[in-house]
Formats: structure tokens, sequence, C-alpha cells
């Protein structure tokens, strides 16, 4: 079977790329696959999440074993983790500049004689100069005023009321 997805920059402009590829395949392959469909030189690190339809974060597919218990892409299958019910997933790309793709399994179709896989179907867009801007919002436990630290009465502009060993190290 093939799965098309269609990957859509995170972004105000929409630029998104179609993409076809076989079921079989690892989200390795699917990186990769991105990498080249977006034109990225790949020197970066990245991860998958899967997601839900509200598109939060789940569960991380790292690209690299940095310890403890994350899953690898390249022995992870897109079968494994993706179906009918399991639709999304979450692509970063540089954890500095933080391109994220929202990815959709839209339809899992036959394999067409004569048909290289991964195939890129479709492009819309182009991908900016710098990647967009992201507003990180945490929840409100109600504990912490908005959970902002520079509403929390910190001066951070007059280093000498903070409580702290200036020679610490």
């Amino acid at each position: 079977m093939v799965y098309r997805f269609r990957v859509i920059l995170d972004a105000e402009e929409d630029v998104f790329r179609d993409i076809e590829i076989l079921q079989e395949n690892t989200l390795e392959d699917l990186h990769n696959t991105i990498l080249q469909s977006f034109g990225f030189d790949g020197t970066e690190m990245a991860s998958f999440y899967l997601s839900d339809e509200k598109w939060e974060q789940g569960e991380e597919f790292s690209q690299f074993d940095m310890g403890g218990e994350v899953r690898l892409m390249n022995e992870t299958s897109l079968e494994s983790i993706l179906d009918e019910d399991n639709r999304n997933i979450i692509y970063v790309y540089d954890f500095l500049k933080m391109w994220t793709f929202l990815i959709e399994l839209a339809q899992v179709g036959e394999i067409e004689d004569g048909r290289d896989y991964p195939n890129l179907m479709f492009v819309h867009g182009q991908i900016p100069d710098e990647a967009p801007d992201k507003d990180f919002v945490g929840e409100d436990d109600g504990d912490a005023g908005s959970g902002d630290i520079f509403d929390q009465g910190f001066n951070t502009n007059d280093y000498d009321d903070l409580s702290f060993d200036e020679n610490w190290n």
C-alpha cells in the first residue's frame, strides 16, 4: 500500500507538499523525502511526534539515539504508527530554528506499476528564507499567575537584588 501525505509548513503563507511513500518505509525515509521536497540540506537534527486531530504533540521519534526511552526514526515503519484512526504526525527540523510541519495521512492507496516511491506529487508555495516565528504558550495552572516569569515580580534589569552567589563556579 501507498501512504499519501500532505506535509504543511506551520506558517502564515500556504506552503505544502503532497508526498506518496510506501507504508513499510520508515520515518527516516519520510524525513529524507521531506528534506528533499522542501530543499533542506539535512545537516540539522529532526524529530517526529505522534499527534491527535488537535495537533497536540505526543510520543517522540528521534533521528539519533540520545539515551532514554525515545524510539528511533530508522526503526519505526510508517504502518506501525499510522492508520485510518491515527493520521497526524508533527515533524520538527532544526531545533534552533524550529521548522515545524504538520503531516496528515490523506489517503491510503494501491501501488501503481511503473511509479517510483517516494513520489513528490504536488508542490505549493515556496519555503521562506527564515523559519516562521513560534508562540510557545503553556497551560496556566492557576498557582503562578500567568506562568510567565516576567510577571512574577522579578526585575531582570537589577541583578543585585537576586539571591545567588556571584562566585558560584
